[in-house]
């Protein structure tokens, strides 16, 4: 049973994390004030943002956060909830769209799907367009890492806990002797890769708004653009593309490959995940090039161009476009469905599937025909010489069936509420990988405005438990949890 210690401890992780959303939203009134625009009603509504999680976190700033999984995951779909209602309040000020759009555009952001209820971006006030790319930014690495890493310093004995809750991988590899030391230095590098994606992508073309906005998507491999048409505007420049592409398969691979490379080591690059991922992404690449080039006009050399950052966008779930691939051939749409299935690597800002439960799944068939010949055979799945628990392999099965099963019920409904067989499966993959853009009335020079304000919430909740990878939404709904966990 969850005791009043409990909840008083998720209330102040809550009330942690709306504080620091307070001071990272000073982004956008700044930008705003930058660009000589009516930020008053957003400092406003900032101030009272920060009043009133600043007041309740003084009440209980005696109180030492002891949360265990249990309170760690009631307090992980909490945040998500009002992360979604925290930024739609500014859309709906300054947009004057309705709640269920609002909401949507935000939990878009925060879990870094990419997925638009705006038809015409360009349109919007710079603070806003700023606020769409920070969402992305702040959700990219999880908003629970950057508070595990703060409230550590608090009161170290939760961290762990939300950690698991949150963190993007199937388990928490310990660089740093502290959780909260590893969430710190992630965070270092997630600001230190988007630094230098913005210098990259100025020095190609894009001005410093352009740059800063499209590096929070990038690095958080997340979609949002300043431009109504996405990447295509800057396709006159290869530099920016190409940037880009290598700025979303960097996004994509673990996070703490790239710390132990600051350490001086290269084994986190060399791991089977990350070295199936290259060469997925790669091959998925290459064939996407041939199929475009021999079915269209461009040249081989564009075709390579459009068709690896295409690859890269899908595969990375960034749902950044250069062209719109909806219309390219059967062919060319089958690779990238391919691609959408996949999704990047643990312990980066990727959705999706993830690449090591595809190989730990391939590995697991494998046993079990080999079983079949040999039925007293004793068999382990083994991934980098390391052998994994059976339970691991079950939890690992267990994902794909929940995330089956929710790709399955969105593409019902969806199906069932008239929209045609490829808008409804591809929104469906979409919104639960957090990729963006689909095919169909949800392609890359679409929107998800059309969808009434009860889809927009049935597909807003598809993004968070794509987001939270099943288990910690799904957990809410057993018996079993809310008796001793």
């Amino acid at each position: 049973m969850i005791t009043t210690l409990d909840i008083k401890g998720i209330i102040k992780f809550v009330v942690t994390v709306g504080a620091i959303l307070s001071f990272l939203f000073l982004i956008p009134i700044i930008t705003g004030l930058i660009y000589k625009e009516n930020i008053y009603n957003f400092a406003l509504y900032d101030s009272l943002l920060f009043a009133i999680n600043g007041f309740l976190w003084l009440i209980l700033r005696n109180h030492k956060i002891a949360m265990k999984v249990k309170g760690g995951i009631i307090a992980v779909n909490i945040v998500w909830i009002l992360l979604g209602v925290s930024a739609a309040i500014p859309y709906i000020i300054y947009t004057h769209i309705d709640f269920s759009s609002a909401f949507f555009e935000s939990i878009s952001g925060y879990t870094t799907t990419g997925a638009t209820v705006y038809s015409n971006i360009e349109g919007l006030p710079h603070h806003i367009l700023m606020l769409r790319s920070l969402t992305h930014w702040i959700g990219g690495m999880g908003i629970i890492v950057l508070g595990v890493g703060l409230l550590s310093i608090i009161n170290p004995t939760g961290s762990l806990s939300m950690f698991k809750a949150e963190s993007t991988g199937i388990s928490v590899d310990k660089i740093a002797p502290k959780i909260k030391d590893t969430a710190l230095m992630l965070w270092a590098i997630y600001a230190g890769l988007t630094l230098l994606d913005t210098f990259f992508l100025h020095l190609f073309g894009m001005n410093w708004f352009d740059a800063i906005n499209h590096a929070f998507s990038t690095i958080s491999t997340g979609g949002f653009s300043t431009k109504n048409s996405s990447m295509w505007a800057f396709v006159s420049s290869s530099g920016i593309i190409w940037t880009t592409t290598i700025f979303m398969v960097l996004s994509s691979i673990n996070f703490l490959a790239h710390l132990r490379f600051l350490k001086g080591d290269l084994s986190g690059y060399f791991s089977e995940e990350v070295k199936v991922f290259v060469i997925i992404f790669f091959i998925l690449s290459f064939a996407l090039s041939v199929a475009h080039y021999y079915t269209s006009n461009d040249s081989f050399e564009l075709s390579m161009e459009h068709s690896f950052f295409t690859i890269s966008s899908i595969l990375t779930t960034t749902g950044f476009a250069t062209v719109d691939y909806d219309k390219w051939s059967h062919i060319a749409t089958i690779i990238i469905f391919i691609a959408m299935f996949i999704g990047g690597t643990t312990g980066s800002t990727a959705g999706g599937a993830k690449v090591i439960r595809y190989i730990i799944i391939f590995k697991n068939i494998i046993n079990e025909m080999k079983r079949i010949i040999h039925p007293n055979a004793i068999l382990s799945v083994f991934v980098d010489n390391k052998k994994l628990k059976d339970s691991l392999v079950n939890l690992v099965l267990g994902f794909f069936t929940l995330y089956a099963f929710t790709i399955l019920l969105v593409m019902l409904y969806l199906y069932a509420r008239g929209f045609d067989e490829m808008t409804s499966f591809s929104a469906a993959i979409a919104t639960t990988g957090n990729i963006g853009p689909g095919f169909a009335d949800v392609g890359p020079s679409q929107n998800y405005g059309f969808f009434s304000w009860y889809d927009k919430w049935i597909l807003s909740f598809a993004m968070i438990i794509g987001r939270l990878e099943c288990y910690t939404f799904y957990l809410l709904f057993t018996a079993s949890f809310w008796k001793k966990f």
